[in-house]
């Protein structure tokens, strides 16, 4: 096939350049040469050689260029606050995405406390976070302490105190009894140190006191409504002294093992109510001390075969010095600094350890018990050493590697369970399974006090779980734990619980108002779903891109919620902004604002603060907790309604129809929220449309309406002001201005025949320079009462 060939020679400046292009064309170029044409040029060639020539260099720009991937930035990796090292240190599963988590639970001996929600509350946010956020395959085993000396003698007090009532015991054997626990209540006092426990122990003998002489005021009375009434209320008064002057004597008595498990499985059941209504996600698995004996048994034995333990007088203790002595052995690793801390390996070693009478059957003080001998009045369980029941500190270890294994990732608890109860775990464990690392992260959280005091049950210084969530929602409480720091002491106060109810209440309206903005938009894609993108829609992305980034930031760095919720607060201010730009044609993109609640509300229920069902936002709390979604339900129907309402308001405004108007502001502030519905009228509608619980609509109405009347009556005491100013000022007007001072007696005592004042109240003469200004006034003083008297004389 011949090729026709046309050089555009013109576009060459010289006969070189002419001569070395023909020389390409006809395939002579020097390899070596690397000259390139200074422009473009047209080729028509009736050459082969040519032909081919541009086919090769054609088929070489379509080969596949080098790729290279983008340099790989660095991004935080999840570290947690280790307890075992006292740092943060990055989060390292020992099995890939899979997570084993053991924690302690309760002791089920009373009420739940605001002092477990923060542990229970706190290790629920971190557990949903490392779940749902960074989607590890958790784990989650928890315990119930269902045998501890607590509960021992709180259900003996508990049994004799009711044995007690059920005798009937005439009031003055009653009164004698008391005078014998205050007397006892006395000499407790005396031997006090803790200065908390000494000024609860002082109030409580106070209050006795004041029950024993209401007592002996109504026996004087002769009153027998009186008396009964107020022998009732000192038994009440005196019940917890009473109890334990009778568990004195009596404790040894009872021998009904029913007694000592009735007591825990109802204050169980109790608890798991508490969880419930706080949101708290249930464990995979529960174990309970009473159901592990056997296991606990097992456990302590291979202890003893290990060399690490031994038996004494029927109880068996660990050998701390032996275990220390260990090349791969440490003792209080959490707490180092707390060997040999005899008051807190007592308190650990429990109310019924003995004392002085126990710790000689230590070989060092050191030591804790494994298994303790039953004594009369106490449950027992047989074992190779005879009758007795687990310690305290070994039933954590048995029941957590009993589902967990040998090495566990998590372990977590309160701050002061670190030493001795976690420390004793750790040595009873390693000792076991000969190892170092039973447990790899350690997390504790920090202590809660109430209006900066110290909270404690056995100080009666806390507020129950239930007494807390009567004047507070569950989520509100979360909101609460989520604003503070996990592992810092977090006050409980209403200070406190202000602001995580402002912080609720500001998602709760931009979710609302995102919600009315966006109810239009539906699930099927129209041409109108999509707007384009401005510069405004252009920097409110970022902002939502950076939001994002510096929450995953937060959560990594020890799953900072409080950091996490502090940029979500800030994105919503800058999504409100964005909301109220009143320029001319602006319109808000829905989508872009729906993507930004979305991505909130997933946040906020992966912290536990919503239920796993709902689309954007809080539900009602009738849908939470019957399941019925009462906005997709009625929502359109109150649409509708708004929609007829906003155009009757227009023709009303346009005609001046004051009556209209009345009956739509009536819909408005006193009908629809009797139902639940928010109606917020705009300049231009339509007007906004939320459901809000009814309760809360109800309250916002009666803060306003005392906002108003406040309004009001602040108005009517600033007119009474100006009234009685100008009632005084008329008054004085009529005051001759000889008689100005004469009244003043408190003030001056001489005055001149001008009724001038020349001597103060103590006879001093007046300086001149007080004379000048008393002449002053007195001057305009004339000249207001010949005002006056020219007005009198007109009228």
């Amino acid at each position: 096939m011949k090729v026709t060939l046309r050089l555009l020679l013109s576009v060459f400046s010289s006969a070189s350049r002419r001569s070395r292009f023909t020389s390409v064309l006809t395939g002579r170029w020097p390899p070596s040469c690397s000259h390139v044409c200074p422009s473009p040029i047209i080729l028509v060639s009736s050459s082969t050689q040519t032909a081919r020539f541009l086919l090769r260099m054609s088929m070489a720009k379509r080969t596949q260029p080098k790729w290279e991937p983008p340099s790989r930035a660095e991004t935080p990796v999840l570290k947690l606050y280790n307890s075992l090292t006292r740092q943060k240190e990055e989060f390292i599963p020992q099995a890939g995405r899979r997570v084993t988590w053991y924690s302690c639970g309760p002791t089920v001996y009373d009420a739940s406390h605001m002092g477990h929600a923060r542990s229970y509350i706190s290790f629920d946010i971190m557990r949903r976070v490392l779940s749902d956020y960074f989607k590890y395959d958790v784990s989650y085993i928890m315990n119930i302490t269902d045998i501890d000396d607590k509960i021992i003698k709180r259900a003996r007090q508990q049994h004799l105190f009711e044995q007690y009532l059920k005798e009937g015991r005439k009031l003055p054997q009653i009164l004698e009894d008391v005078d014998s626990v205050i007397k006892r209540l006395k000499e407790t006092i005396q031997n006090t140190v803790d200065p908390d426990k000494k000024n609860m122990l002082d109030q409580m003998l106070s209050k006795v006191e004041l029950a024993m002489s209401e007592v002996e005021s109504a026996v004087k009375s002769a009153d027998q409504n009186k008396i009964m009434s107020s022998q009732e209320l000192l038994l009440n008064v005196a019940k917890d002294p009473l109890s334990d002057w009778l568990d004195g004597f009596l404790g040894s008595s009872v021998s009904d093992n029913s007694i000592f498990s009735s007591l825990p499985r109802f204050w169980e059941s109790e608890y798991h109510k508490d969880m419930d209504a706080l949101n708290v996600l249930r464990p995979h698995a529960l174990t309970r001390v009473s159901e592990y004996v056997p296991e606990i048994v097992d456990f302590i034995q291979k202890i003893i075969e290990k060399g690490m333990a031994y038996e004494s007088n029927g109880s068996v203790y660990f050998d701390v010095v032996k275990f220390d002595s260990q090349k791969n052995h440490h003792y209080a690793k959490l707490v180092p600094e707390a060997f040999g801390d005899e008051k807190q390996l007592q308190e650990g070693e429990g109310d019924l350890s003995g004392g002085k009478d126990k710790a000689s059957e230590k070989r060092s003080a050191t030591d804790f018990a494994l298994w303790k001998k039953s004594k009369s009045g106490e449950p027992s369980w047989d074992s190779p050493w005879g009758k007795g029941r687990p310690g305290w500190h070994i039933e954590c270890s048995v029941m957590a590697s009993a589902i967990l294994g040998s090495s566990i990732d998590i372990h977590t608890g309160g701050v002061d369970l670190k030493f001795p109860h976690h420390d004793n775990e750790l040595a009873q464990s390693e000792a076991y399974f000969d190892n170092d690392n039973w447990i790899r992260y350690f997390l504790h959280s920090g202590h809660l006090t109430i209006s900066g005091c110290k909270m404690s049950k056995s100080l009666k210084n806390f507020v129950t779980i239930q007494d807390a969530l009567k004047k507070h929602s569950s989520r509100q409480l979360r909101f609460a734990f989520l604003l503070h720091s996990w592992k810092d002491t977090l006050d409980y106060s209403d200070n406190t619980m202000e602001i995580a109810i402002t912080y609720e209440k500001m998602l709760n309206e931009f979710f609302l108002n995102v919600k009315d903005l966006t109810r239009n938009v539906g699930q099927q894609t129209t041409l109108d779903s999509f707007q384009k993108w401005g510069n405004k829609e252009l920097e409110l992305n970022q902002k939502f891109m950076e939001a994002k980034d510096a929450v995953h930031s937060c959560l990594c760095d020890n799953i900072d919620t409080a950091g996490a919720l502090k940029t979500i607060r800030d994105l919503v201010s800058t999504c409100n902004l964005y909301l109220g730009d009143k320029t001319t044609d602006f319109s808000p993109n829905a989508l872009l604002l729906r993507d930004i609640a979305s991505y909130i509300t997933s946040l906020v229920r992966t912290f536990g603060a919503l239920p796993s069902d709902s689309s954007i936002g809080f539900p009602l709390s009738s849908t939470e907790s019957s399941g019925f979604d009462m906005e997709e339900t009625v929502m359109p129907y109150v649409r509708i309604l708004a929609e007829f309402r906003d155009g009757v308001r227009t023709r009303a405004r346009e005609t001046k129809d004051v009556d209209i108007l009345k009956q739509c502001d009536n819909l408005r502030d006193d009908i629809l929220p009797n139902v639940g519905v928010r109606l917020e009228d705009r300049e231009v509608p339509p007007a906004r449309v939320k459901l809000v619980d009814r309760e809360t609509l109800l309250k916002e109405r009666e803060a306003k309406e005392k906002a108003e009347e406040a309004k009001i009556a602040e108005k009517e005491r600033k007119k009474q002001e100006l009234a009685q100013a100008a009632a005084l000022k008329e008054a004085k007007r009529r005051i001759p201005p000889s008689e100005l001072f004469l009244q003043e007696t408190d003030k001056y005592s001489k005055f001149d025949e001008n009724g001038l004042p020349t001597h103060d109240a103590e006879g001093k003469e007046i300086s001149k320079g007080q004379q000048k200004k008393l002449q002053k006034l007195q001057l305009a003083q004339a000249k207001l009462y010949e005002e006056y008297v020219a007005s009198q004389k007109s009228s």
